[in-house]
């Protein structure tokens, strides 16, 4: 080693991330760099734990966030405490690296001529008031302040951002020169260190994209070596379609696909992951290099306006708003919702206004946790004018849940050798969904310790390994000489997740201490003042 460890875990069981079976191992810190050092060793250091009866594991890598804006003062006066219980979430349950701009949305790139229409839609997008988009990922970087980074961030580059940082919102098919400087916007941010391309389809502008925009975007990441990240067209009614469109543009781009939180959501799709899930399994025999994440729940979340058919939100969150305020707007949305459009996803017409909740809403506190169905009621209003006027009462900024999906869906793609954890995290004040602060505890706690769906070092494995090797990060992921001290110690006995929907960002049990980049992030459950969070550019 060449000198002393800092920090000495001594006397715990090591899980180290790659699905090897467990060993008794101790790990030392030198330099911010990972010893394994023999169990019982005589070595000595600055601080030494006594880790007996513990796992001692990778950090987590949570693969699907959208925490992008959590590292910038917000709230009166810029001030950071109204956000630090969000802030804190990931790393209180073992989470050491986020990747961020998932679904589409990302802080970066942008013409700088259309940085403010983006501005509008990033601040609905991540409901913490005005949010600033970064014409590259250089400036995306340089934003992030470190006092604020509890663990460490990469960043996907967002197709949706993207296209409105050249185009706007226009519902058309790009010009040549547009797809041109997004093709360009892409390749540069991806040669700084951003970690692969998003789509999310469901969402305006990303809605508006053919599938041939999206093949000419994947090559750019193909020839990076990167990913194209996707959430689907559709994960309800149309998720086998959506899925071959996503494999189809795999196969023509030569990138890898990363199926965004995989699902089949909705009455008319409960079942259907016993077909997507050979789907995938017969792709990869066939040479697709194609993975995808899951979080444990079977509830989503996302935006209200999402609920709404895509035409509702052509020209941006000002065009959105005005239209509300016709009341044939209204007629239509109604008319759509019941009937359905081609290509939409239609989550409402899937299921219904009473299992859509409201998870933040910032001027109406009164809101959040009831259904917009009860809301409707208790003012005798139809629901769909409940949403527009909720909407209009927020500009735009409110976030909601959906209970959509069967448990027995969930297990399935949570079992399969081809997913890997992320929580999907949307870190708003309110009534966050509660897989933000519990998801890899309620894997490891819930899922592979009381139902036995797998062993804990395959779980470990979905959260670090796996999700290392399909993004590119060489020195994470594995407990092994050399990698960036990132751990976790844990007690498999008692490892549980506590959040709920009435009280989401409760912290997990179970989690006793986790080092960022050497240093003691979290010590017995609780934070210290550590704040060794990086930007990690990926190569």
């Amino acid at each position: 080693m060449g000198r002393s460890p800092d920090l000495l875990l001594r006397g715990g069981t090591l899980v180290d991330g790659t699905g090897a079976p467990a060993r008794e191992a101790d790990v030392a810190v030198v330099d911010g760099r990972i010893a394994v050092l023999p169990a019982g060793t005589g070595v000595t250091a600055a601080e030494s734990l006594d880790v007996t009866g513990r796992v001692v594991a990778p950090g987590f890598i949570d693969v699907h966030t959208h925490s992008d804006a959590l590292a910038a003062p917000h709230g009166a006066g810029g001030t950071a405490e109204p956000l630090d219980d969000l802030r804190l979430a990931p790393l209180l349950q073992g989470v050491t690296t986020e990747i961020c701009g998932n679904c589409g949305t990302s802080l970066f790139p942008s013409l700088p001529e259309r940085l403010p229409e983006l501005a509008d839609h990033l601040r609905v997008t991540f409901g913490l008031g005005p949010v600033r988009p970064a014409v590259d990922f250089d400036a995306f970087a340089a934003g992030q302040d470190p006092a604020l980074r509890h663990t460490h961030i990469a960043s996907l580059v967002g197709h949706g951002t993207l296209r409105a940082g050249v185009m706007g919102f226009a519902a058309r098919p790009p010009r040549p020169a547009e797809l041109d400087a997004m093709c360009a916007l892409l390749d540069r941010a991806l040669a700084r260190g951003a970690a692969g391309l998003s789509t999310g389809l469901i969402y305006p502008p990303g809605t508006y994209a053919d599938t041939e925009e999206i093949v000419a975007l994947a090559e750019v990441a193909a020839r990076h070596g990167k990913p194209y990240v996707t959430h689907l067209r559709d994960e309800m009614s149309q998720v086998e379609s959506a899925l071959e469109e996503a494999l189809e543009i795999a196969v023509r781009s030569g990138a890898p696909l990363q199926i965004s939180h995989h699902k089949t959501a909705g009455r008319h799709a409960w079942g259907a992951t016993l077909r997507t899930l050979p789907r995938l399994e017969r792709a990869r025999a066939e040479g697709v290099d194609v993975l995808c994440d899951v979080y444990p729940y079977t509830a989503g979340s996302t935006v209200l306006h999402a609920m709404l058919p895509p035409w509702a939100s052509e020209g941006g969150v000002g065009a959105l708003l005005e239209r509300l305020r016709e009341p044939g707007t209204r007629d239509r949305i109604r008319t759509d919702i019941a009937r359905g459009v081609a290509g939409w996803e239609n989550t409402v017409g899937n299921g219904g206004w009473d299992l859509i909740s409201v998870a933040a809403a910032p001027t109406s506190p009164g809101a959040e946790g009831r259904t917009v169905a009860d809301l409707a009621a208790g003012r005798g209003v139809d629901p769909v004018d409940q949403a527009c006027d909720l909407l209009l009462a927020e500009r735009g900024e409110v976030t909601i849940i959906s209970h959509s999906m069967r448990e027995d869906d969930v297990r399935r793609v949570l079992a399969s050798p081809l997913s890997m954890i992320g929580s999907d995290g949307v870190p708003k004040p309110g009534r966050p969904h509660p897989r933000w602060a519990g998801s890899f505890a309620r894997v490891l706690g819930h899922y592979a310790r009381d139902e036995r769906l797998f062993p804990l070092e395959a779980a470990v494995h979905k959260m670090t390994g796996l999700p290392a090797g399909r993004f590119g990060l060489t020195d994470r992921g594995a407990v092994r000489d050399g990698a960036v001290a990132d751990l976790v110690v844990l007690d498999p006995a008692s490892v549980r997740d506590t959040a709920g929907f009435d009280r989401p960002l409760l912290a997990p049990e179970g989690i006793d201490t986790v080092v960022v980049s050497g240093r003691i992030a979290a010590r017995d459950g609780r934070p210290t003042p550590v704040r060794a969070g990086e930007v990690v550019r990926v190569r």
